[in-house]
């Protein structure tokens, strides 16, 4: 097997010194266009990379950042982590992507192996019952740290998270305003601090509107999770009118519930979503929902860890976005009955 190029062997192709073939892989220093160019066709010649790993080493600097998320599959959380990487990219890092699947056990084994691969940095969405030690052990470490939609309790992290309360209970105003008084909240299990504080919005505008009775109903956070459970709402509260979904994989598994039995999302009963991943809009029919633009809170999230690796210093930062109603064909007034 051929030895892997090094810079020295492109020193020699380029017919330089190797403190000149290192600043200009580096792109430092004042190297003439002619001889910066003959560097660069010897590197592409031999198919040269420059060892991430040594530079970290002489810099203390990694370029490379963690992200410890949940569900990659889901298509909110790819859409982050698309924004993420593609604000990371033009600064010069990568984005190493786990998942943790919600399991606090398998998120400490991943956290700890960005310790040891001494990443730049880490952005987090923290498992659900994530043990007091493992921020303990982020704070110990200098990990520069920014906690993604969940913030543990006791935090010294900076923080990009989203208004929950205020979307769903701008949402359920909406369906209230149109005439809806048999609202239902469907989507996600427990009372995460999240999910809590979605019901928390929806249930404070029914309390306030004297609508019916709140109706939560339990689904997993995937569209056949949200078609079934659609159905077993239906069956279990017949009156129901409308519903508020925790997420649009929820809402749009509802619509399909609603199609399957003949019936028609905005027709025969109001859906809104949330989030506005991109098949919310290209759905059939499209989908009405609170909008926290997925991508771009990637691109804020990325910005966030960024300035704490320039600045160690500055003062902790909590950043929450608020949603956006975005209304397209999934709710109208109720249907005279």
């Amino acid at each position: 097997m051929a030895e892997r190029p090094k810079l020295d062997t492109v020193a020699k192709e380029a017919g330089v010194s190797v403190a000149t073939a290192s600043q200009v892989m580096r792109g430092t220093g004042r190297i003439s266009e002619k001889t910066r160019k003959k560097v660069l066709r010897a590197a592409q010649k031999l198919r040269y990379v420059p060892d991430g790993r040594a530079a970290s080493m002489r810099s203390g600097q990694s370029r490379e950042i963690g992200f410890a998320i949940h569900q990659i599959a889901n298509p909110f959380n790819a859409e982050v982590i698309s924004g993420v990487s593609d604000q990371l990219e033009t600064e010069g890092y990568l984005v190493s992507v786990l998942d943790a699947r919600d399991d606090p056990e398998r998120q400490g084994h991943q956290l700890e192996a960005f310790i040891r691969n001494s990443r730049g940095g880490l952005l987090w969405v923290p498992a659900l019952d994530t043990p007091r030690d493992r921020l303990e052990l982020l704070a110990a470490h200098r990990l520069p740290t920014v906690t993604f939609l969940r913030r543990p309790e006791g935090s010294v992290f900076d923080h990009v998270g989203i208004r929950n309360a205020e979307a769903t209970a701008a949402g359920t105003r909406h369906l209230a305003e149109l005439g809806h008084r048999h609202i239902a909240y469907l989507g996600g299990s427990g009372m995460m601090e999240v999910r809590a504080a979605r019901i928390a919005g929806y249930t404070q505008q029914m309390a306030e509107r004297g609508l019916d009775a709140p109706v939560i109903w339990d689904s997993g956070d995937n569209k056949l999770a949200g078609m079934n459970s659609m159905l077993a709402l239906r069956a279990a509260h017949p009156k129901t009118t409308a519903v508020v979904c925790n997420g649009d994989m929820v809402a749009l598994g509802a619509c399909l519930a609603l199609t399957r039995v003949g019936l028609q999302p905005g027709r025969d009963l109001s859906i809104i979503g949330f989030d506005d991943i991109q098949d919310a809009a290209v759905a059939t029919p499209p989908l009405t929902t609170m909008a926290v633009h997925p991508y771009q809170l990637g691109r804020r999230l990325a910005r966030t860890i960024l300035d704490r690796i320039r600045d160690p210093q500055m003062p902790i930062t909590v950043s929450e976005v608020s949603a956006d109603l975005v209304l397209r064909e999934t709710t109208a007034p109720p249907r005279a009955v």
